[in-house]
């Protein structure tokens, strides 16, 4: 599945599927993915924040950079809390990873029952399949 999150304009659908459209199964099944990795990018922003502040904590404790009034105490709330914040979010990205791996298999296979190609379904771009005009299922 084609899914660059942080572009800003998806990529069209790939050759030859431009005015192939979606059976409405496949459709929320691509809906649900979009939405799955809108939720990834979330996650990663908690990760990337978590990092941060865990490396401007350790930066602290750095003899060479540490103003003589430290507090370690706060110091070692802060680092705490970035850590279990880092660790929380992986865990929900492990857990979000899962639910995306079954979602695109599902989504590989109704694209695969509609007639397109295993080659297509898995390069198909789900920001753009959750908005084409639905057909309904056979």
């Amino acid at each position: 599945m084609s899914t660059h999150p942080t572009t800003a304009q998806a990529p069209g659908p790939p050759a030859g599927t431009e005015h192939r459209a979606v059976p409405a199964h496949a459709r929320q099944l691509a809906t649900r993915l979009s939405a799955l990795f809108d939720r990834d990018v979330e996650i990663v922003k908690l990760l990337n924040d978590a990092h941060h502040r865990l490396a401007n904590a350790n930066q602290q404790l750095d003899a060479r950079t540490a103003p003589d009034t430290l507090s370690l105490p706060d110091l070692h709330w802060r680092i705490h809390h970035a850590f279990h914040t880092y660790q929380a979010a992986a865990e929900q990205r492990r857990q979000l990873a899962v639910d995306v791996g079954e979602h695109a298999q599902q989504l590989t296979d109704a694209l695969c029952a509609a007639g397109w190609s295993a080659r297509e379904a898995r390069q198909a771009n789900v920001h753009h399949l959750a908005v084409q005009p639905a057909r309904p299922s056979a």
